[in-house]
């Protein structure tokens, strides 16, 4: 018997979605900072550098609204 949620996970599949800031675009690729503040390459040039981007999968998929981040503890 499975679970709802585990059901519910399974339509999304696994690659999580992050948030990330764009510091410089090259040709292929464009380095960012996480929200972690950890530098990472990402594939695709199609947000500018300082902007916001959602990435999935090491890849950029569209940019992202540039509002400050708050944690909400549970």
């Amino acid at each position: 018997m499975t679970n709802t949620f585990n059901q519910f996970q399974n339509l999304l599949g696994k690659q999580s979605t992050e948030v990330v800031t764009i510091t410089s675009v090259g040709s292929d690729t464009s380095q960012a900072t996480t929200l972690s503040g950890q530098t990472v390459t990402v594939i695709g040039t199609s947000v500018s550098a300082g902007q916001k981007a959602f990435v999935r999968g090491g890849e950029i998929i569209r940019q992202a609204p540039n509002l400050t981040p708050v944690e909400v503890t549970i």
